[in-house]
């Protein structure tokens, strides 16, 4: 089997600029990817190290990091396919369950791909972390939660059970899906093709966002329209809104923000309120 992490595949002291130049010229020309296959490995390992990461936040938004993409789908060229066993369980892949464990919890049968990175005093269920994924710390992924290659999931999250969170390796520098800390996903929501969900916000049981789907504020007299993102703190819920088409008006699907969070230092206790004071289900 192979060993992803040996020394002798590593460049341990090389750059972050050489590990992109590398990576760069071998996703350019895919000739000298035998050359730099050793730089990619450390990528991935970096990756799975928490030491890098597809995407951070800045002073002025989340930047991402399309090299670091571009190093992940590079690595299913260099890495093969091979057996990998995690308990009784077994496995033909080209990159390997996660064995580095004992920082956070991973209930069987769920799954960390090497190359994701989970913080200290996370639980994942019977769930599954892609590669180039980053959970945080505190955080909660629940039974069938997904999270998808790349996808950036803040502090103190919770995912709960069969929520989707979708993956991006392509383009390069695509902006991956984004839960920032504390916020709540409720169950089976589906969040894809880079949406943000800023701190704190709360979308109830069965919200699906995608790039275009529509976002509507109703809190105030007039209906805000908003696309791609989720405001801090807001409560989501699923809706729909009349459509006219060739063959009639039919009901195509929205998200509904109606209403806030209260301030609260106990993140739980504001959690339970927004659900209880707006009816939205979890």
């Amino acid at each position: 089997m192979q060993d992803h992490a040996a020394p002798g595949s590593r460049l341990p002291d090389a750059t972050g600029d050489a590990l992109r130049a590398a990576v760069e010229e071998a996703q350019g020309d895919r000739q000298t990817l035998g050359r730099h296959a050793r730089a990619v490995r450390e990528v991935i390992y970096r990756l799975d190290q928490g030491s890098l990461r597809v995407a951070e936040k800045g002073t002025s938004g989340w930047i991402v990091h399309g090299w670091i993409q571009q190093a992940i789908s590079l690595f299913f060229l260099v890495a093969q396919s091979e057996p990998y066993a995690a308990g009784d369980l077994s496995f033909f892949d080209k990159i390997p369950p996660r064995q580095a464990l004992g920082d956070y919890r991973v209930v069987p049968p769920g799954v960390v791909r090497y190359g994701a990175h989970v913080e200290k005093g996370a639980i994942v269920m019977p769930g599954y972390v892609n590669i180039g994924a980053r959970v945080g710390s505190g955080t909660m992924v629940d039974t069938w939660a997904t999270v998808g290659s790349c996808a950036q999931v803040g502090r103190g999250v919770h995912l709960s059970g069969g929520v989707g969170l979708g993956g991006v390796l392509e383009p390069p520098g695509a902006r991956p899906v984004i839960i920032e800390d504390g916020a709540f996903i409720g169950s089976r929501c589906i969040v894809v093709e880079g949406v943000l969900v800023e701190e704190e916000a709360v979308l109830g049981a069965g919200v699906v966002l995608t790039a275009s789907t529509p976002i509507y504020d109703v809190t105030g007299a007039e209906e805000k329209l908003l696309k791609g993102s989720v405001p801090a703190r807001s409560v989501v819920i699923p809706g729909m809104r009349p459509r006219t088409f060739p063959a009639g008006e039919y009901l195509t699907p929205c998200a509904l923000i109606i209403g806030t969070r209260k301030a609260s230092t106990d993140r739980k206790t504001s959690l339970n309120s927004a659900l209880r004071d707006f009816g939205v289900s979890a």
